[in-house]
Parts: C-alpha cells; sequence; structure tokens
C-alpha cells in the first residue's frame, strides 16, 4: 500500500513479501517436511558395531591373562633352576660341600658353648637373615639378627666370646658388613653366605681369610632374567641354603627334632598340628633324655666320694651326671643314703652304668613296644640282679644310625602313662 496523502511512495513494513512486477497466480503451498524413513531393526541386519567391541574386549582381556602367567611363571621356572642349580653345587663341588660341613659344625658346638648364632645383612639379605633367626629358634638352636649399622652404634655387645657369625651378601663386598669386621673378635667361627665360589674372588674373604664360604649363586644375573637388578633368585636361594643349615644341625642337636619344635611352636595351625601328631604313638625319642644335655663332671672320677656326685647332680639340668665312661643313674642318686654319701662312688652299688649295660633300642620305638620288650625280658633271675639288663636300675641308650642320642631308666619307660 501506498499512502497518497503526503504523496511519497513509503512501503508499508507488513510480514508480507511484495513482489513487485510479478503475475497473478495460484498460490502453491510450500512442501512438507520429509517423512522419516523405516530403518531395518538391528535384530534384522545385526549389530556389527556392539558385536565387533564385545570380541575385542574378551581378546584384550585374554590377553593380559595370558601376558600375567606368562611373568609369573618366568619367575618361578628361574627361581627353580636357581634351586636345582644350589642342589647340583652341593652334591658336586668340594668347596660347597666342605664349607657346608664346616658350617654345621660351627652351629653345633653352641650346644657345648652355650653361645649363639649371630646373622648379620643389609637389605633383602637382612630380611633373609631375620627369617633364618625364626627357624633356627623355632628348631631350639639359639639365634639373634644384628644390624651391622646398629652394631657400630652400640649393639656389638650382642655379641659374646663363645657365638659363631653367620654373615648374608650377595655380592661378597657389602660396605656395612666389612667396617663391622675390625670390631669382632677374629677367633670366632665366621660363616659367609654368598655368590662367590671361590676363596679368592671374594672381598670379604679379603678381610677375614679364615671365613667358612657357604656359596649361593645362581645361573644369570638378576637383571638378565627380570630386566630389573631386584633380588628374587639370590634370596631365594640364600634362604633355601639358610633352611638347609637350620633343619640340618637341629638333627645333630637333638634327638627328637619335632618335640623341640613343638615346645617351641604351640600357636596357630602349626601348633595345632603338632599338637595332635603328639597325641599319637610316643616314641622312646620323644621322651628320652639328650645325650648332649648330660653334664659332664669334670674331674669327678669313681674314686670320689657320693656326696660330689649328688652335688654335681643338683647342677645338672637333666639330672644324669657322666662320671669318666660311665652314667650315674638318676632314681640311684636321689635315693643315696646318709651312710652312702661318705663312700666312694665305686661303692654304691648301681649307682653308675657302664655302656656295656646299657639295653639299646632305635629312637624310633615306641614306648608300648619298649614296654613290651622289656616286659619279655623281665624274670626272676633278672629281677633277683638289680643290675641285670632290662631289670630295676637299668638304662635304655636310645640309638639313631648306631650311635647313643640319649638315654631313659627302664622305670621311666615302665611307668608311662600316655604309650
Amino acid at each position: 500500500m501506498v499512502d497518497i496523502r503526503h504523496g511519497d511512495h513509503r512501503p508499508i513494513q507488513t510480514s508480507a513479501v511484495i513482489v513487485l512486477g510479478a503475475s497473478k497466480c495460484q498460490s502453491i503451498p510450500p512442501p512438507s517436511p520429509p517423512t522419516p524413513s523405516a530403518s531395518p531393526s538391528a535384530k534384522e541386519i545385526g549389530d556389527p558395531v556392539d558385536g565387533f567391541s564385545l570380541d575385542t574386549e574378551s581378546t584384550r582381556e585374554q590377553s593380559i591373562m595370558d601376558r600375567r602367567l606368562h611373568s609369573g611363571i618366568h619367575v618361578l621356572n628361574t627361581e627353580a633352576a636357581a634351586l636345582a642349580n644350589l642342589t647340583k653345587l652341593y652334591e658336586v663341588d668340594a668347596i660347597a660341600r666342605a664349607g657346608f660341613n664346616a658350617s654345621i659344625k660351627a652351629i653345633t658346638r653352641l650346644a657345648k658353648t652355650k653361645g649363639k648364632l649371630v646373622i648379620m645383612g643389609v637389605g633383602k639379605s637382612g630380611h633373609i637373615g631375620k627369617k633364618l633367626v625364626a627357624t633356627f629358634q623355632s628348631l631350639a638352636i639359639r639365634s639373634v639378627f644384628l644390624h651391622p649399622t646398629e652394631a657400630l652404634h652400640g649393639d656389638l655387645g650382642i655379641v659374646g666370646p663363645e657365638d659363631t657369625l653367620l654373615f648374608i651378601t650377595y655380592s661378597g663386598k657389602t660396605q656395612e658388613l666389612l667396617l663391622t669386621l675390625p670390631h669382632l673378635d677374629e677367633r670366632l667361627p665366621t660363616i659367609l653366605l654368598t655368590s662367590h665360589m671361590r676363596h679368592d674372588t671374594c672381598e670379604f674373604v679379603k678381610h677375614r681369610p679364615n671365613t667358612i664360604l657357604l656359596p649361593a649363586p645362581i645361573p644369570e644375573p638378576e637383571n638378565v632374567s627380570f630386566g630389573v637388578s631386584a633380588p628374587s633368585a639370590s634370596t631365594t636361594a640364600a634362604l633355601a641354603l639358610g633352611d638347609a643349615l637350620a633343619i640340618t644341625a637341629a638333627h645333630e642337636l637333638h634327638p627328637c627334632v619335632s618335640t623341640m619344635f613343638a615346645k617351641n611352636h604351640p600357636g596357630g595351625a602349626i601348633g595345632a598340628a603338632v599338637a595332635s601328631a603328639a597325641r599319637g604313638p610316643q616314641t622312646i625319642g620323644h621322651i628320652s633324655v639328650p645325650w648332649d644335655e648330660i653334664d659332664v663332671a669334670d674331674g669327678l672320677t669313681s674314686d670320689d666320694l657320693a656326696s660330689s656326685l649328688l652335688r654335681a647332680a643338683y647342677k645338672s639340668k637333666a639330672g644324669w651326671v657322666r662320671v669318666g665312661d660311665e652314667i650315674a643313674v638318676p632314681s640311684k642318686i636321689r635315693a643315696l643314703s646318709d651312710a652312702d654319701m661318705v663312700r666312694p662312688i665305686k661303692e654304691v652299688m648301681g649307682i653308675t652304668v657302664s655302656r656295656q649295660q646299657m639295653l639299646a633300642m632305635s629312637s624310633e620305638t615306641t614306648v608300648r613296644q619298649a614296654r613290651d620288650i622289656l616286659g619279655d625280658m623281665q624274670s626272676p633271675q633278672i629281677e633277683e640282679q638289680e643290675q641285670a639288663i632290662g631289670g630295676a636300675g637299668s638304662v635304655i641308650a636310645i640309638t639313631s644310625n648306631g650311635s647313643i642320642i640319649g638315654v631313659l631308666e627302664v622305670e621311666q619307660v615302665l611307668e608311662y602313662q600316655d604309650a
């Protein structure tokens, strides 16, 4: 529209669109929006994207699991190979075999000297040392761990004049251990558990030439086996060899290792299992007095008065006393009369027994079997002979591998209630 009143031709602003000069035509509505097409369902053509994702995830998880197991099995195989190599070494190598034998001698001597085993190590070797201390202690072998740094700051007082030293160092040149050597008596038996197989290659031995070498090498360095030098196969070898020392020494020191272990490990599942086993048939080895616990009365002879023997028995832990080549029987010592006290030991009937007068029985003989054997041996003639083998006052020599490892009085077996 045009405003005629003012004579100007200004368009009026509207929402309509004016097309000037266009001819009249029929109005056509604009096209409608496109209708959405009907897509086929996932069931009709499948879902390739989701299916591909599930398969890939499963494959990836399986690959991760395989890698983990491969790595773990590699470590197990490597450490097993290290132990197999160590076993072979101690079967054939003269230095290794001599070192193990000398180490056992140095450890078992502690029973006679009343000394202890002092174990030293740093880092992972120190942790192995602490575990070995726990093992030795549970087997009734006195042992302590001493950290070398603490040793130089006052703990050297732990080391006694009768002790045996065990150092653990794979390299054989751990500085903390070397620094302690000038402050430790060279007369103390010293064992070195190390990777070195020869004395002349080990720095530690150069500082302490009388060291007992206990080799624990591994077939290849850990950084080659695993790509990292983290102690693994080496500590496994050290731990296994230390366990071998502990159990071997325990069998030499105690007539019945399981009894000593049960005494020192009453708690937990192990203690329960040991207690359960103890309720089974007892052997005479279990109840015997260990031969090494029988005190030797220094200077006491059969010519001395019985009163001297009584004093020696009072000081004895087990109540038994060795007089020369004979053993004084506790029950007879307790039965000494006032008149016997002023008589020479050799004149007191049956107070001592020679080895020839003892009845030998294997340590594996059960108490019930021993009672049956003694019952079969009883006779009027034996009962009349107080010192006859099997009679009252007689002694049973408990043997293992042909050696006497303990003793018992016949009465102890006959009166034992839990057989």
